[in-house]
């Protein structure tokens, strides 16, 4: 018989990758998530660890046994909520949603879902995580979050995840209000401002990637004067008159003195709301996508 509380472990390892950041996240000693590992590969029968040097590895068992222990305890959620809801003195969903979502989505409707979601379905948690969209198909796959709000997620499309369509949000050049641009007014074209100084958000990020390959693709390469944590930072810097940069039209803050215009090439990201296929059938995660689909229109 293999204990659930244990699978969980099991999966914590395969997420954090060590035996300290696990106990850190389970709030138990290193000793006793290694003991517990050790009861969970003898409940398995098979090897599922090997030791590479102070870290303990999967083997292959022990891969495929975290694949089964997310279906596995995505399947004892939805049981515990279903029958959660046969004690209930009202028709609301009961449960527990952890949702991730990049912060203009966060600012433009998926706060606006979750103050919908809080009315209508009281006993109903949702706590919310902000990823940016590099991060959240990972860790939904992970099992860090039940739904995560992402962007472009076509080229990292997995068969264990189904994404349902949000919204399609248009790529913009900002710049300072009132600068000058090459070329007038109209669609930006991004070899006119290779001479400029850009900005990103910090190395890693969507943000990133999307304005060094754009300004590539364009034939340059950017001079970065700033990379930043926020987009506040970011369109600060940008107001200021000390960069451009690219943003997707729902991450321009209008509380910020800036242009915002297309580009001549037009370049849109789409948005989804994104959930393991193991648990896409529970109620209240169907709830908090729908929610953040009216949401988003």
């Amino acid at each position: 018989m293999l204990d659930p509380w244990r699978l969980r472990l099991l999966t914590l390892l395969e997420s954090l990758g060590t035996v300290r950041a696990v106990a850190g996240s389970a709030r138990l000693s290193p000793s006793n998530v290694s003991e517990q590992l050790a009861v969970l590969e003898r409940e398995a029968g098979t090897r599922l660890f090997e030791r590479a040097g102070r870290r303990l590895r999967l083997t292959p068992a022990g891969a495929a046994l975290v694949r089964h222990a997310r279906v596995i305890l995505d399947q004892m959620d939805a049981a515990r909520e279903e029958l959660a809801a046969f004690d209930a003195t009202d028709a609301g969903l009961t449960g527990a949603v952890r949702l991730g979502a990049f912060t203009s989505a966060l600012n433009t409707f998926v706060l606006a879902a979750v103050g919908d979601l809080a009315g209508a379905h009281p006993r109903l948690r949702v706590t919310v995580w902000e990823l940016d969209p590099a991060e959240s198909v990972a860790a939904l796959q992970r099992g860090e979050c039940d739904v995560v709000v992402t962007a472009d997620p076509g080229g990292g499309a997995t068969p264990d995840v189904v994404h349902t369509p949000l919204a399609t949000d248009e790529i913009m050049l900002v710049t300072a209000a009132g600068a000058d641009h090459p070329a007038g007014g109209g669609p930006a074209d991004l070899a006119g401002f290779a001479d400029r100084r850009w900005s990103t958000e910090l190395p890693g990020t969507w943000t990133y990637d999307l304005v060094t390959t754009a300004c590539r693709r364009a034939g340059f390469e950017p001079d970065l004067a700033g990379c930043f944590a926020s987009y506040g930072s970011l369109l600060a810097h940008v107001e200021a008159g000390l960069s451009v940069t690219l943003l997707p039209e729902l991450a321009v803050d209008r509380r910020f003195r800036v242009a915002a215009r297309p580009v001549r090439v037009p370049m849109r990201r789409r948005i989804t709301a994104a959930v393991r296929r193991s648990s896409a059938g529970r109620a209240s995660i169907v709830a908090v996508v729908e929610a953040l689909r009216r949401a988003s229109h």
